[in-house]
């Protein structure tokens, strides 16, 4: 009587080209789940840092390079920032549009880190401009055709009238025009405004200077860029925001 072993179950290649592309699917997941998270934890630590800097709550969005490689080499790549109502100085109601290049981190941002270069676009509002004012100014309208702005003062019975230009990287701003029925304006009620109105348009993190500043028809423009910049890492002792 004679035995013979069962022949072995033979993998049809449709069957293996099938689990084949559930394992891949299956690493695709998983790869995708853990740069999801990655992204979520990096923007959080992020996030806090850069608050810091820009005084209000922040949106981060990140380039095409994975974000699991910055767990390896410490460099992000580039993100974008997007934020409303910043307080720069004495300003309020700012709204940043902000991108990064080449960040590195160092020591998971314990050590601080770099900012290769930076751009930014803030759009601040005349509404925001008055507010900012304070009673010193109770209305603000502004011309993309002249680039004046006239200001409202003495409960609007005066005008002033004043212009942002950018010199050196900085904005300054102009007196055009300050008068109460054909009579000049108080020095110190004009130069007050103007201080003010001049320190909030300068008053930018992360090493962002001016480069362009624009009058519309619903407020102020401006442009900016920046270079190589550090941010700063925590002092002796104390737990960093800025660690990923």
């Amino acid at each position: 009587m004679t035995t013979q072993k069962p022949p072995r179950p033979r993998i049809g290649r449709r069957s293996l080209v099938i689990a084949l592309a559930v394992v891949a699917a299956l690493l695709v997941a998983a790869v995708g789940a853990t740069e999801a998270y990655a992204r979520h934890k990096i923007s959080s630590c992020i996030s806090s840092a850069f608050e810091q800097q820009m005084g209000s709550g922040i949106d981060v969005g990140f380039g095409a390079r994975p974000i699991l490689l910055s767990y390896v080499d410490g460099k992000v790549g580039s993100l974008t920032v997007d934020s409303e109502d910043n307080k720069f100085g004495p300003a309020v109601g700012m709204v940043v549009h902000a991108k990064f290049d080449d960040i590195e981190l160092v020591d998971g941002g314990r050590g601080g880190g770099t900012i290769e270069s930076s751009t930014a676009d803030v759009t601040w509002d005349n509404d925001g401009i008055r507010e900012t004012l304070g009673t010193m100014v109770s209305g603000v309208r502004s011309s993309a055709s002249t680039g004046v702005l006239t200001l409202d003062v003495l409960g609007g019975l005066a005008q002033l009238e004043v212009q942002p230009l950018v010199r050196d990287g900085n904005v300054i701003v102009e007196t055009k025009s300050a008068q109460l029925l054909g009579i000049g304006l108080p020095t110190d009620l004009v130069q007050g405004i103007v201080e003010t109105f001049t320190q909030s348009l300068q008053s930018y993190p992360l090493g962002l200077r001016a480069q362009q500043v624009e009058v519309t028809d619903d407020g102020v423009n401006v442009h900016l860029s920046g270079g190589k910049t550090t941010l700063d890492s925590a002092p002796s002792g104390q737990q960093s925001d800025f660690t990923c």
